[in-house]
Parts: C-alpha cells; structure tokens; sequence
C-alpha cells in the first residue's frame, strides 16, 4: 500500500505539472498538443545536467541545476510551438504534433552522439543517473518521498493564484477567451499569448524531469515519455482547466498508473492472473472512459486554437 500511495503521489505531480502547463498555455489562446515534446525537451536537459554534474555536487546543487535545465529545455522547446503559432499563425494542432515527434527524434540523436563520443561501441540512447538520482528522494519510514513532490504543491499554488489573484493572470485569461475586447483595452495579446506558451514550456520540462526519476535511474529516449503528455491534457480536460480540478484529476490518472508498478504486491491482483500490459494500458483505457462522458460537458476558453491578428474584429 504505502508503495502504491509513493507511485501515485510521483505520477501525479508529474500529470499536475504537465497539465497545469497545457491549462495556462490554452487560458492564454494556444492549444497545447506539443506537451509530449516538451516533457522529452526537459527530461533531456534534466538528464544531461545530472550526467555532467560532479559527483560530489550537493542535493540542492543537484536539485536546482537539474530542475533549471529542464525548465530552459521545455521553453525552447515551447518556444518553437509559440513561433510557429503565434508570429506565423500556423495550425496549432500540426504544430504541436510536429514537435511531439521532432523531441524525440533530436533527443534520441543527440544522446547517441554524446554516447558514440564517449564510447563508439555504446550506440545507444540511454543516459544514466544513478547517484543524481539520489539527490530527490528522502525515506520516511519506508516511504520514498520525492522533493518533487513538495515542489508541485507549491507549483499548483502559484499558477492557481497567477490566473485568479493576479494582473497578469486574469489578462491573459481574457485572451483566450475575447482576445479582440483584451486588445481593445490595451492588452497585448501576442505578449499574453507567448507569456502563456513559455509558462507551459516550462512546466512541461519540469514533469519531464519528475517522470524519467520516478522509480528509475536510466532513460532511453527513444521511447519518449511513453504517452503521459497526452494523458495530461487528458487531466487537463477533465479538470475543467482549473488548477484545483486538476489537482484530483491528476491524483486519479496517477493511481491507475501507479498500479503497473505496484500490483504484483496485491495478492487478490495477482490472483486474477490479468496481463501485465492491461495494468500498463490501464491510465490511457481509463482516460478514453472518462473522456467520453465528460468532454462534452467541458468548457475550453473560447478562443483557443484561434490566431489572433491585431486586425480581426
């Protein structure tokens, strides 16, 4: 049990960092699909940054600098969907799915050129941190708490109290929604609109981090983050894009997901002789369900997906 509530906390925080992103960026008037790629942007630059620390380097030194880099990796990322979407205008659903696959192409490319240099027999596309790892986990009692844990309460915090109690917030909010009317009263749209786009790019490089550490001291990127950012904009939806409801939402899909890591240790699971890819399959089947019967109910911001040309009325 105490296994199953340490996997769903972890995978939570990830789907509330991951979705928190996708909820600021379409509050602001961009879809968000590239969040996939964003999360691999980050987990590179996350992994690179523990790979390349020296040993000796401090929990908190280890915390910060691999935190930052995943953070910057997410917004360049990010920053080539805001590019491409809002200066050019383009469609942001082939936007964002161009960039899901771009990340995990580059990132495959660049970890097995750094391997290659190292070593030319290693071709692989796996970066290793085991002792970085370390840095992030504190055991109480049995109980494996993840710093990251702490981090994504205080996150939550702060983006709620950015789009309810802020300026800047309630304007961008209003761009996604009547981005001709925000204009009219001297907003600009197009600074709300990439401030929203780099925010999400941000929180998406960070849940990036959170996931290739959760539980495992490797990653190949070839494998991309398997298809959590999808689930996040799922949490997205499902919480009615509002902080609190992502909260539950992400707390949820996690526990779903946190049973393909932990159900062997159920005996009544085991005793059901159920395949280990249903447990795997489990988030995503659940997601579908939940979606079906929810997603017409949702309320998205009305002008999201929508480009804004300062000549539109």
């Amino acid at each position: 049990m105490i296994l199953l509530i340490q996997y769903t906390l972890i995978f939570a925080s990830v789907l509330i960092l991951v979705a928190l992103g996708g909820c600021v960026s379409e509050h602001s008037g961009v879809i968000n699909l590239g969040l996939e790629g964003e999360m691999v942007f980050g987990a590179l630059g996350g992994a690179l940054a523990m790979k390349y620390l020296p040993a000796d380097s401090s929990a908190f030194v280890i915390i910060l600098v691999a935190g930052l880099a995943a953070v910057v990796a997410g917004m360049l990322g990010s920053a080539l969907l805001g590019v491409a979407c809002i200066n050019f205008k383009a469609d942001q659903t082939i936007v964002g799915t161009a960039l899901n696959m771009l990340a995990v192409a580059a990132a495959t490319v660049i970890v097995k050129a750094i391997n290659t240099a190292e070593n030319p027999d290693n071709v692989s596309s796996e970066i290793s941190y085991v002792q970085a790892k370390k840095a992030f986990i504190e055991n109480i009692n049995g109980f494996e708490f993840s710093w990251f844990m702490l981090i994504t309460v205080i996150v939550l915090i702060l983006i709620a109290t950015l789009l309810y109690k802020t300026r800047s917030g309630l304007r961008l909010m209003a761009c996604g929604e009547f981005p001709q009317a925000a204009a009219s009263v001297g907003i600009n749209v197009f600074k709300m609109r990439w401030l929203g786009v780099l925010l999400s790019g941000a929180l998406g490089g960070f849940g990036g981090l959170v996931y290739i550490t959760a539980g495992v001291s490797q990653w190949k990127f070839e494998n991309g983050v398997a298809g959590f950012g999808f689930l996040a904009l799922a949490v997205m939806i499902f919480g009615q894009w509002k902080p609190k409801h992502i909260a539950w939402a992400a707390v949820l899909f996690g526990m779903f997901r946190a049973l393909s890591n932990v159900y062997s240790g159920f005996d009544f699971l085991v005793s059901m002789h159920i395949p280990s890819a249903l447990y795997n399959m489990l988030p995503y089947i659940v997601s579908l369900i939940v979606l079906a019967f929810t997603s017409q109910h949702s309320r998205a911001p009305k002008a999201e997906g929508i480009p804004y040309d300062k000549g539109m009325r």
